[in-house]
């Protein structure tokens, strides 16, 4: 397992988290693979779709892969509907998954894109259960407002459609809402397909980065989840140093002036 270099807490709902990797755990060849790449990552959140856990508790139930010490998020994807998610939240909560719910409401099959008003009805209702609710939107401002509002644990916008390994295509979005969101943490999940760019999302300023495809169709998955795992520290330590902004000039690293001209 990955040791932190910087001792840095995330908290969510009262619970202090040392890795801001968050890991899904879709895709992966065999559940056995998955569970290698969660211990591996030092991942401590990760979060399963409710249509993966056996509800009858065999031996193959998702759950059992899962290590002990992670704590687990139910999604709940394929949903299309507000309804639809808080039957699933609580489906998994009555199933053992406990109460920690990643809010997927969207009613396109072609982009897979959030429905924002639909996702802060869910998180209305379920947070009002006393969910630890953690919303998965498109970036806009007015809905993360509602959605703290609503009493999300957590607000997680896209950086690009999900699954397509595209980057932070909603940077400039993104930014907005880091700069005007500070009431809870801010978690860039989907599109993410690369290290360099869950670093970036850390660099300006987000809490953590979820990432599923780009770790799971890996070749290694195992080696991907620790590069990224490295990769989200290393962007939150430098945003955390305090990094120097850009200039359009030019500025010598040494003088330019001294011995050479005395």
């Amino acid at each position: 397992m990955l040791q932190s270099l910087i001792m840095d807490e995330l908290i969510i709902a009262g619970q202090k988290l040392t890795s801001r990797f968050f890991l899904g755990t879709g895709k992966f060849a065999s559940k056995k693979l998955m569970q290698e790449t969660i211990e591996q990552s030092g991942a401590q959140v990760v979060t399963v779709a409710l249509r993966r856990v056996d509800l009858q508790q065999s031996e193959e139930n998702i759950l059992n892969f899962v290590p002990k010490n992670v704590q687990l998020m139910v999604n709940t994807s394929g949903a299309r509907h507000a309804d639809e998610a808080v039957r699933i939240a609580r489906l998994g909560r009555a199933s053992g998954a406990g109460n920690w719910i990643k809010i997927e409401v969207s009613n396109d099959s072609k982009y897979l894109l959030p429905d924002n008003q639909e996702t802060v009805r869910a998180t209305e209702i379920l947070a009002a259960e006393g969910f630890v609710v953690l919303p998965y939107i498109s970036p806009d401002l007015y809905t993360a407002r509602a959605l703290v509002k609503a009493g999300a644990a957590a607000v997680m916008p896209l950086g690009a459609l999900i699954g397509s390994n595209q980057g932070l295509q909603t940077r400039h979005l993104l930014e907005i809402l880091r700069q005007e969101i500070t009431e809870v943490p801010l978690v860039v999940d989907a599109g993410i397909g690369a290290p360099s760019q869950a670093a970036a999302a850390m660099e300006m300023g987000y809490d953590a980065a979820l990432v599923n495809t780009a770790v799971a169709l890996a070749d290694d998955p195992v080696k991907m989840a620790r590069a990224f795992a490295l990769a989200v520290e290393a962007g939150r330590a430098a945003y955390l140093s305090g990094q120097v902004l850009a200039v359009s000039s030019a500025s010598a690293s040494s003088p330019l002036t001294g011995f050479l001209y005395t």
